[in-house]
């Protein structure tokens, strides 16, 4: 890091509230030209929201920013990219229905009468090369995995050519070696003399790629410290502070066998599917999952793990094969009919394809059950039982909020997560579909969502986990099923295999399923 006398950026006391929760509460942060500062804290520190300031989304309810010397005020995203301020957010601010080209250049400020299609798409596609985030100029938003989706807005920040990049988690969608090359560029940029802004929840990557950590809790700082100095272990008492996180259940897979049956509850025989480009995308499929297991799928992401997802769940349909759950045949069925039979849902993108942000925390909880007699009566909506039921979504799962009436799109993704799980699992489910269940959560949030996930196992509930972090898939499953270019590559038990033997697979070596 060239860290020179003068920060480039200083927020000086921001204070920022949201009906009775107070996000940012007199916080300062100094950013100087030449590092990478990671900011890391809980879902619901105060993170995103002191980013959404600096970048002209929200206003402060108090304090100052100061930018280049000068003190500023920013009152849209325009006036931030106008001064050299931009960011890519967890959720993605893309057009779906225009390709990646025109999503990058409506963002880059250029002003043409006719659009010259092949330059336009020839000049992304050597930025996405130049800065190794491949992605097809080409290919429309909506025809992207979310992996995908990331790198594009990656590339539209590059692209405008801003002085100071904040990125909301922005490995959350990427594989490790994504993660890593994404890490080297953005150095390659602090040490040209720009500023880097990461929110994060990955210690480990931040004690290893940037040059400060600042540590928000309860919308305060908490500490600031040289990622140098940083331990695992001060960093999490910053976080979580003194309370005891939940320990990981290793009986729970190693002494308590009698929770998975011993006949499959799901079976999937020859399934294929295509993607949203028409192309293949699951390729003769062929596994069984037991009625309490946990079975994981491994694999770089684009590999088909959305497409499997999307089949099981009833929202993509197959081409050829056989699905059956608790001997009911549901390849050519509808996804309330898949609902019906028991299967639960959990999306990679909570807030596109899980919850709808801008109904209220109510309104998301009752989303499967509106038209039913829970919560309706002769066709008028209940709304004293559906608070009710809220209310009690929200203490059984902690789940912190404004208000039972305020905006899911408000709350923080943990708590997002939580709320999604919340309504998922208290329908009773046979099967849970869990993609990326834990993506972008912070370590207590985390815990809190495998902790339900165990305990819907316990109770005999089939799981599908989706997951790119071997680790986790070793720690939570029984078995795992790796897929590669849309190819089960080999299932095996957990117990009976290892990293490399996982990896060999992930880079499609095929091994004898067992």
């Amino acid at each position: 890091m060239k860290k020179q006398s003068d920060p480039i950026l200083q927020m000086k006391h921001i204070t920022k509230t949201f009906g009775s929760v107070t996000a940012n509460r007199d916080v300062d942060l100094s950013v100087y030209p030449g590092e990478i500062h990671a900011l890391l804290g809980e879902n619901g520190a105060g993170k995103s929201t002191l980013m959404n300031i600096l970048t002209g989304i929200y206003r402060p309810d108090g304090g100052e920013i100061w930018y280049k010397g000068e003190r500023r005020d920013i009152h849209s995203p325009k006036d931030a990219v106008a001064l050299g301020i931009g960011m890519v957010h967890q959720h993605f601010r893309l057009i779906p229905t225009l390709t990646v080209a025109e999503n990058v250049y409506l963002y880059s400020g250029r002003k043409s009468f006719f659009l010259h299609r092949d330059e336009m798409e020839k000049e992304i596609g050597e930025c996405s090369a130049r800065y190794n985030l491949q992605v097809p100029p080409e290919a429309y938003v909506w025809q992207l995995s979310v992996g995908e989706q990331q790198r594009v807005e990656i590339i539209k920040l590059l692209h405008q050519g801003a002085e100071v990049l904040i990125l909301d988690e922005p490995s959350a969608v990427l594989t490790p070696q994504e993660s890593q090359s994404m890490f080297d560029t953005l150095r390659k940029m602090a040490d040209s003399g720009k500023s880097v802004i990461v929110i994060s929840h990955k210690m480990n990557e931040v004690m290893k790629n940037a040059d400060r950590i600042t540590v928000l809790k309860n919308g305060r700082v908490e500490d600031t410290l040289p990622a140098a100095e940083a331990t695992v272990e001060r960093l999490t008492r910053a976080i979580v502070g003194e309370r005891t996180l939940p320990q990981q259940d290793a009986a729970h897979k190693d002494d308590d066998q009698d929770r998975i049956s011993k006949e499959p509850v799901f079976i999937m025989e020859g399934v294929s599917a295509k993607n949203d480009r028409g192309l293949p995308a699951l390729k003769k499929i062929s596994l069984s999952i037991r009625a309490g297991e946990i079975f994981g799928i491994a694999g770089v992401a684009g590999n088909g793990q959305r497409e499997l997802s999307e089949v099981i769940a009833g929202l993509r349909p197959v081409t050829e094969g056989s699905i059956l759950l608790a001997g009911t045949e549901l390849s050519g069925a509808s996804m309330k009919k898949h609902i019906q039979e028991g299967i639960a849902f959990i999306p990679e993108d909570r807030l596109q394809t899980g919850l709808v942000p801008g109904l209220s925390f109510t309104e998301n909880v009752i989303l499967k059950d509106y038209q039913s007699d829970r919560y309706s009566r002769h066709g008028i909506l209940q709304k004293q039982k559906m608070r009710e039921e809220a209310g009690t979504y929200a203490d059984k799962f902690g789940i912190r909020h404004g208000g039972l009436d305020l905006a899911v799109g408000l709350m923080s993704g943990g708590n997002q997560q939580k709320l999604l799980f919340a309504r998922e699992v208290s329908g009773s489910p046979r099967l849970i579909v869990a993609a990326y269940p834990v993506r972008g959560l912070d370590i207590g949030a985390a815990e809190s969502i495998r902790q339900i996930l165990r305990e819907q196992s316990r109770k005999g509930v089939a799981i599908v986990f989706i997951s790119e972090e071997l680790e986790e898939i070793f720690a939570m499953c029984d078995r795992v099923g790796v897929l590669c270019d849309g190819e089960l590559m080999g299932i095996r038990s957990i117990g009976q295999t290892d990293f490399q033997e996982i990896g060999r697979m992930m880079s499609g070596e095929r091994e004898e399923t067992t």
